[in-house]
């Protein structure tokens, strides 16, 4: 996939995560505030509906931001068998809400 300004974060949010909307809430702080570190970051998502619930969206201002964020979040271990998955994302399915992909 070519480069984005839209990344996509896997294995980061679980269903059970965001059953409360106070949990929602802290979740999406803590992601704009990681995210903030690799840039301008214009919005973050985090996808409530399936397939793809908890799939987290970040949308940076612009393509080398985009860039540093995929690099140091991808691989990043969470517990003893998860990893952040983190690609690009097409900024048109993005744009059209298209978050199930």
């Amino acid at each position: 996939m070519s480069r984005s300004r839209i990344i996509r974060l896997s294995n980061v949010v679980t269903e059970d995560d965001l059953e409360s909307d106070e949990g929602y809430e802290d979740i999406l702080n803590d992601l704009r505030d990681n995210g903030e570190r690799f840039g301008k970051l214009v919005n973050v998502v985090i996808n409530l509906k399936p397939p793809g619930v908890g799939k987290v969206f970040m949308e940076y201002e612009d393509l080398d931001a985009a860039s540093t964020a995929r690099l140091a979040l991808n691989g990043i271990p969470l517990g003893l068998d998860n990893f952040i998955v983190a690609e690009y994302y097409p900024e048109n399915m993005y744009a059209q809400g298209y978050l199930n992909a």
